[in-house]
């Protein structure tokens, strides 16, 4: 099992045409529209913006941010309103100086509205902000304000979901950021990384790796058939370390099937359940005690029909080989697989031989390629190590009462509820 380095597979999750770089065992933009986060819980504030609404003037005013003339915002702005004495927001507005409407919805706790996609670098805006005052009286009040220009300082991002795409039960979202986001800036990041799931299903956010990456999941594997809809809304957002957001990522993508393998080390068996009833029992080898398998809840990362196990830069001679493999279905960046192996079929649900891979005779091996998907989870128990938080999508290797302690924000019990 080759040693875990993951800066390959960074960057290709920052251009966001991920090809997943081989080490070997041993070693697609849409809509930005209505979204729903997993961040924090949900609010109880002012019903969603109603785009384009036409209201008499109010009889008093309201207070709008940004505030009139304000220059050089982010384009990652939200419109927010202070209503004298109390009362409701009941709709925002959002134009350009050109006339064009820019399309938005309300945080569901009333605290700012939220534009569907990034506004325009060095471009002016006017807010109108209606709502109610708490003794019934309508309310109204206008912003004009410009972006700033492109900033020079940005982070790089990558989200590991595509459009249209059908994925496993246990397929985490997976935002990545090079560089890490500072700590004190995670709770504003996480409020922009919206999550909308149908059917609905509670979740969090968990961040790993110095703040390099962050998953979301349910408590739970996803509902066969779920539809995720995912927006990292970053785009020149500021951080405090004076970079800026550079993309906003948007992606919506389905849940298949539920497909989940279970690998016991003790009776050297894999055991495969296709929507909760078992489908086949098959003889594995796992790692050997000097590189044993990672004990866990992995994931499908990336599948390669045939491909080359290469680890002849190993510092330790015995870990050297170059290597053709079969059905080849990554699990770890530091290159856990499962795969086919016929060297070891003679002592497979016998003996541990790998150098941490789950290997699998030629005939199953073929078998699960075709079955499995993407984010279909595989449960490894009674080896000698724990996998490394972060070495793959590890957000199913914690308890949800452990993955919630990762959140920036509070999660409430159960997990959190929609933001927009």
């Amino acid at each position: 099992m080759g040693r875990f380095t993951r800066a390959g597979a960074m960057l290709g999750a920052l251009a966001l045409v991920t090809s997943l770089a081989l080490t070997g065992c041993g070693d697609d933009q849409k809509k930005a529209a209505e979204f729903v986060g997993g961040g924090a819980a949900p609010g109880t504030g002012a019903p969603a913006a109603a785009q384009g609404a036409e209201t008499s003037a109010p009889a008093e005013s309201l207070t709008v941010s940004p505030a009139d003339g304000a220059k050089n915002k982010p384009v990652s702005t939200e419109i927010s309103a202070k209503l004298p004495g109390g009362g409701t927001v009941s709709s925002v507005t959002l134009a350009s100086a050109d006339g064009k409407q820019i399309a938005g919805r309300m945080r569901l706790d009333g605290s700012s509205w939220v534009p569907s996609a990034p506004l325009k670098y060095g471009t002016e805006y006017t807010a109108t902000v209606t709502g109610t005052g708490a003794g019934g009286e309508p309310r109204q009040g206008t912003s004009t304000f410009t972006t700033m220009a492109k900033p020079k300082s940005m982070i790089s991002s990558g989200l590991y979901l595509f459009d249209d795409k059908t994925y496993g039960v246990g397929m985490p979202v997976v935002v990545e950021f090079h560089p890490g986001i500072p700590k004190k800036d995670r709770a504003a990041v996480q409020k922009r990384m919206f999550v909308k799931t149908d059917p609905p299903q509670p979740g969090a956010w968990h961040w790993v790796y110095n703040g390099t990456q962050a998953y979301y999941r349910a408590p739970e594997y996803w509902k066969p058939g779920t539809t995720l809809d995912v927006r990292i809304a970053l785009a020149g957002m500021p951080l405090s370390n004076g970079r800026y957001g550079n993309v906003d990522r948007t992606a919506t993508a389905k849940i298949g099937r539920s497909f989940v393998m279970k690998v016991d080390n003790n009776t050297k068996k894999m055991t495969v359940y296709q929507d909760g009833e078992l489908v086949r029992t098959l003889p594995v080898s796992l790692g050997k005690k000097s590189t044993p398998s990672s004990s866990g809840t992995l994931v499908v990362m990336e599948k390669k029909e045939k491909t080359v196990f290469d680890t002849m830069d190993d510092p330790d001679p015995d870990n050297r080989y170059r290597t053709d493999i079969d059905f080849a279905q990554r699990l770890t960046w530091g290159g856990e697989y499962i795969h086919a192996a016929p060297w070891s079929e003679g002592v497979q649900g016998r003996q541990n031989v790998s150098h941490g891979c789950v290997n699998v005779s030629m005939a199953m091996g073929r078998w699960l390629f075709e079955q499995t998907k993407i984010g279909d989870p595989i449960t490894i128990k009674g080896t000698e190590r724990r996998v490394a938080p972060g070495n793959g999508w590890t957000a199913w290797s914690l308890s949800w009462s452990e993955f919630v302690k990762g959140s920036a924000l509070p999660v409430p019990d159960g997990g959190s509820g929609p933001l927009l």
